[in-house]
This record gives C-alpha cells, sequence and structure tokens, in this order.
C-alpha cells in the first residue's frame, strides 16, 4: 500500500491505450474457471450473487416449514405434525428467517451494490467476505442437516433457558443451536468489518459523507449496528454452550446462575437485529421510489439523520421483549418510553416517502407497486408495535398470537416488501435481463393478499386468547374460523412468490436484454454496463453535485493505479479526498479452507470441546497460507 497525495488527474476520453487498458483490467480483474475456481473467487459481484441465491433458497425452505405450520393449526386437535417435530419445524423456521435470510440478503445485496455506488472497483478485504460466505453455507447446511435427521434446535429461535439448559433438553438439538448460530453470526460480523471499511475509505472521488445515497449510508448504520448487537447473542450462546458441554451454571438459577441473563443478551441483539434488517429495507425504498416518482427524494438530509437515529435508538428497546418478565416499574416505563419514541424518526421516513410521491409523476411498475406494499403493510406493524410498547396493554398479548402477527407485519411487511421490490429493480444490474412485467404485477398482488389474509387474522387469535409456539388446540374457543383463514393466506402467499421464482427463471433464460440503465436511475451502479465487467468500472468516477440524483459522474484516469494489478484508490473519509492507493489480493482458495477449518471447530464442539482446539489450530495454519505471500507485496504504485 502507498500513501501518497495525488497530483494530477485527466481525462479519460482522448486515452490513445483505452482498449488496451480494460482488456488488461479484465485480465486482472477475471474470474477463475471450473470448479477450483469457484472455490476462489473474491469478486465482490459473485459473492453478493451467492449471499443472494443462498438466502433466497433458505428463505423458500423456511416458507414450506410456515405452509407445513399452518396446515398443523388450521383445524383444531390436528396430528399432521407430531409435538417433537413441530417444535423442530417451529425452531428452524424462525432461525432460517432470522439467521440465514434476513441478515444474510441484505448483506448479500450490500456486498454487491455499494462498491458499485461508491465508484470502486471491489471491497476492501475480498477473501474476507469470501470466507464469510462460506462460513455462512457451511452453517446453514449444517443447522439444516441436523434437521432432516432429526436433530434440529426445538426451543424456539430465541432458545430460552431453562428449557435450552441440559436438564430439560439432553438431546443435541440444543447443542447444535448454540454452536451453528455463533458460527454463522461470525460471517455477519466479518462482513460488517468489511463494509465498513469499503465504505469510508474506498469511495470515489468527490463522493463524500453528505453525497452519499441514503441506500449506502443504511448499509452503513447497519454494520455498526452488527458490530454491536451481534456479540450480545454470541457471549449469551457461548455461555450456554459452557453450560451444557463442561458444567457451568451461568444460567442455572439453583446453581447461582439466572435465567433472566439469556433474555437480557439474546434481546440486545434480538431487538436491534430487527432494525438492522429493517434500515437497509428504508435505504430500499429511498432508492427506489424516486426513480418511479421522476424527481429527487424529498428531504434527502431529514432521511439519512433519521437511519442514523433509529439505529442508535434501537439499542434502547430490548427490554421491549421482557415486560412480562419481572422487571422493575421504573426499567419498564423507560424502555417503553424508548419504544414509543423510536417511532418518531421512522415517520420522517414515511412523510419523505409520501411527500416524493405526492409530487411525482408515478410509475407504477412492479419495485414500486412493492415500495408501495411495504408502506401500507410496515404501517401496521408500527402502529401494533406501539400498542405493544405500552406496559398494560403488552402484559395482556404478551405470549399470543397478536405478538405472532406484529412480528410478521414488521419483519414481511417492512423487509420481505422491499427485498422483493429490489430484486426486480436491480436484477437488469446483476443478470443483464428484464424481469417480466405482467408476472411481476400478478406476483405482487397475491403476495399482498396473501400476507394479509395470513396474518391478519392473527391480531384477532391474540385477543381471543390463542398462545403463541402451541401445536394444536381444542375446539369450541373460537381459533379455527381465524387459523383456516390464515391457512388459505399462507397458501396464496406461497403461491405469489412461486411466480416470482418462475419470472426469476424465465426471465433468466428467455427475458429481454436489458439496457445499462432500464430505470434512468441516477446512482452510480448504472453509470457501468449491466451487469458490470469484473472491474466494475474501467475508470474511477468522480462526483460533483451534491444531490446523487442531479450529479454529473466523470470519468477520470488515476496515474499510479496500475491496471495489471488488482488497485484501488482510497479517500478521505468525511470528504473522499483521493490520498493513496491500496493493492487488493486475488483469488484464493484459502478463505475456504479456513472456513471448513473453522467449521470443524464450531460444529464439532457439538460433540466434544476437544474439536474446538483441533479446529482452532487447522484455522491457524490455513490463515497462514492466506496471509502467505511468496514475493514482494507492493511494489510502490503510486500516484503522480
Amino acid at each position: 500500500m502507498t500513501d501518497v497525495v495525488p497530483k494530477e488527474y485527466r481525462d479519460e476520453h482522448k486515452d490513445e491505450h483505452r482498449v488496451e487498458h480494460r482488456a488488461e483490467l479484465e485480465n486482472t480483474w477475471a474470474i477463475p474457471s471450473g470448479f477450483i475456481g469457484w472455490l476462489k473467487v473474491v469478486n465482490q459481484t459473485n459473492i453478493g450473487k451467492r449471499y443472494i441465491i443462498t438466502a433466497f433458497t433458505f428463505f423458500l425452505l423456511a416458507g414450506i416449514l410456515g405452509i407445513l405450520i399452518r396446515i398443523q393449526l388450521s383445524a383444531p386437535e390436528k396430528d399432521f405434525l407430531s409435538p417433537e417435530l413441530y417444535n423442530q419445524i417451529f425452531t428452524v423456521h424462525g432461525i432460517t428467517m432470522m439467521f440465514l435470510f434476513a441478515i444474510p440478503i441484505l448483506e448479500g445485496v450490500a456486498i454487491y451494490l455499494v462498491p458499485l455506488m461508491i465508484g470502486t472497483r471491489d471491497l476492501c478485504f475480498p477473501r474476507l467476505s469470501a470466507f464469510s460466505y462460506f462460513v455462512y453455507l457451511i452453517g446453514g447446511l449444517f443447522l439444516w442437516g441436523f434437521f432432516l435427521f432429526g436433530l434440529g434446535p426445538d426451543a424456539g429461535w430465541f432458545n430460552y433457558v431453562p428449557l435450552a439448559s441440559k436438564e430439560y433438553s439432553q438431546s443435541l438439538s440444543i447443542d447444535v443451536y448454540v454452536t451453528v448460530i455463533t458460527f454463522i453470526e461470525v460471517s455477519a460480523l466479518a462482513t460488517a468489518l468489511e463494509l465498513i471499511a469499503t465504505i469510508l475509505k474506498l469511495r470515489t472521488s468527490g463522493m463524500s459523507l453528505a453525497k452519499m445515497p441514503p441506500f449506502v449510508w443504511s448499509i452503513l448504520v447497519m454494520a455498526f449496528m452488527v458490530v454491536f448487537a451481534m456479540p450480545g447473542v454470541i457471549v449469551g450462546s457461548i455461555l450456554l454452550a459452557l453450560d451444557r458441554l463442561v458444567g457451568t451454571t451461568f444460567f442455572i438459577h439453583f446453581k447461582g446462575g439466572d435465567p433472566i441473563l439469556w433474555q437480557h443478551l439474546f434481546w440486545w441483539f434480538g431487538h436491534p437485529d430487527v432494525y438492522i434488517a429493517f434500515i437497509p429495507a428504508t435505504g430500499i425504498v429511498s432508492t427506489i421510489i424516486p426513480v418511479f416518482c421522476g424527481r429527487p427524494l424529498v428531504w434527502r438530509k431529514g432521511v439519512i439523520c433519521s437511519i442514523v437515529l433509529i439505529g442508535v435508538v434501537s439499542f434502547g428497546l430490548w427490554v421491549h421483549h421482557m415486560f412480562a418478565a419481572g422487571i422493575p416499574l421504573h426499567a419498564s416505563s423507560f424502555f417503553s418510553t424508548a419504544s414509543a419514541l423510536i417511532a418518531i424518526p421512522g415517520a420522517i421516513q414515511f412523510l419523505s416517502w409520501i411527500t416524493t410521491i405526492w409530487k411525482g409523476k408515478v410509475s407504477f411498475k412492479t419495485p414500486m407497486l412493492f415500495c408501495l406494499g411495504f408502506i401500507a403493510t410496515f404501517l401496521v406493524g408500527g402502529i401494533t408495535g406501539i400498542m405493544v410498547a405500552i406496559v398494560p396493554f403488552d402484559l395482556q398479548v404478551h405470549d399470543s398470537y397478536f405478538i405472532v402477527a406484529h412480528l410478521h407485519y414488521v419483519l414481511i411487511g417492512g423487509v420481505l416488501f422491499p427485498l422483493t421490490a429490489a430484486l426486480f429493480f436491480w436484477f437488469p444490474k446483476f443478470t443483464g435481463k428484464m424481469m417480466g412485467e405482467l408476472l411481476g404485477k400478478i406476483s405482487f398482488w397475491a403476495i399482498l393478499i396473501g400476507f394479509n389474509v395470513t396474518f391478519f387474522p392473527m391480531h384477532r387469535l391474540g385477543f381471543l386468547g390463542m398462545p403463541r409456539r402451541v401445536f394444536t388446540y381444542m375446539e369450541g374457543l373460537g381459533w379455527d374460523g381465524p387459523n383456516e383463514v390464515a391457512t388459505i393466506g399462507a397458501f396464496i402467499l406461497g403461491f405469489g412468490y412461486f411466480l416470482v421464482l418462475v419470472n426469476i427463471l424465465v426471465s433468466l433464460f428467455r427475458g429481454a436484454k436489458a439496457l445499462n440503465n432500464p430505470w434512468n436511475a441516477k446512482t452510480l451502479e448504472w453509470k457501468t454496463s449491466s451487469p458490470p465487467p469484473s472491474c466494475n468500472f474501467y475508470y474511477f468516477p468522480k462526483i460533483e453535485s451534491t444531490e446523487e440524483h442531479s450529479s454529473t459522474q466523470h470519468k477520470i484516469s488515476v496515474k499510479g493505479v496500475r491496471s495489471d494489478v488488482r488497485e484501488v484508490i482510497t479517500t478521505t473519509v468525511e470528504e473522499a479526498r483521493p490520498h493513496g492507493v491500496i493493492r487488493l489480493p486475488g483469488p484464493s482458495i484459502w478463505p475456504f479452507f479456513t472456513a471448513l477449518a473453522a467449521a470443524v471447530a464450531f460444529v464439532g464442539s457439538i460433540y466434544s470441546p476437544i474439536w474446538f482446539v483441533v479446529g482452532f489450530f487447522l484455522t491457524s495454519l490455513c490463515v497462514t497460507g492466506w496471509l502467505w505471500v511468496p514475493r514482494p507485496w507492493n511494489k510502490g504504485g503510486s500516484f503522480e
């Protein structure tokens, strides 16, 4: 790495060696071929697509489990599933949605789009992103592998003790939970650190913090939240693993431990986790709505400030989930107030979107329809969120199906609708093909109707007293009608996403070829080809305007940045002034081997603590190979 001040830039349009320059860049950033080459890939566009495809696959699997749950609850005293299998399905459904879908797919979208949006050629630690993907993939496969062999976790995605302690759960199912969840969160933390460093140091010339797109701001806030939130569940899982494997007593009450400690540690992660997923979703909506309204986002700075404020305030809400756990009244009052106050920055974003739509010329394309569906459905989830923030009301509906309805309106309405909008919006960028518009609109209405038919009746079930986490119920309680309606809605919702899957497959093979910028969007990812070249940009763009919707991006060539090696410019944190060159590592199989070695440490500890020692030793060897450079790392390229 060099760290010298740039002396000059030169215009690209007179470059006599343009063709040779591009060919050399393509060769330098080329993707290895073959299966072994697939294991070596570190390019951010490839890693991002892998995250998205893998997470979407886990989403479909979790959706199938959700339909099985609804079939079991569609009528009183149904024996479609046994109690033991129901508990596993219920738990794996929640774990998959929260740990293997919501956060990973958003991180995958960020990995793909952020370097393009900030005008750089890759993430700052390419091999770390490859390692994080393999950790995520291996962890998800192990979780589902154990589930398919009857050893899936069965104490809920929240895994409360003492139910999850050795005394009450002696099988390996809880050990699978605590080790696999910790392993997967290593992936989330690695990706978060990668995104933070990339956004702060690799933005293109002129893209100051004030000029960053709202989506990039949302990813930056999300990444910081992951860094602060994930250690809570990691520490809790490690302590529970020690209780179960080596006989410690962190959560065993009669031996001096405290079961409530688990709830504090888990919900320190669990409630911010909702906003970790929600904040990037708002960044997606703030990106798409202006495009289909033909005007800049209203009060852009207010939206960005509200994103940051939500990220900060969300860490003061975790006891929101523990009002029935014997929390002192003054503490409950504080967290109740904080839970209501977080609606204010959310309302700022809603007003910005509504005003943008009101003053724009709206084009009702499929991405815009899903954004409108998000506004409508999340509004319901936000209102019920304020309701359960009130302690007396929460005590009445706590652990009832009202909470199930609220949770799904927040997570599906607040995350899944924007993600589906993002799929239709950026699909041309990912593949160079357009998704079918007619089929997209049909799928939207099926999803919107199916979602509301599924989850809205659950509010009534909660008022009628139906508790969460039950696998059956008796006749004559008035629960059978709403449950039957909810089950019908689940099939409609599943059909809607089946149409989305069909649309993806048909578009990939028979879709119309996309223009480089089919939506006439203004952000930087649309200033390169669709799909982008392996190096993202042949020439680094330069931002000159405050608003991304009226910005002019000029192609510039930077002397001293070589095209025969993977080099990118680094910029200052606040104003994005170029001040150095960093050389990025190329393809390597060592991140894959390191992930395998780490898997030995974590998954092996399910059976014996000795495997953690073995895995740690193997991981150390693999990291040595990862970092080993047999020749000088940098010959000193610099700006001239």
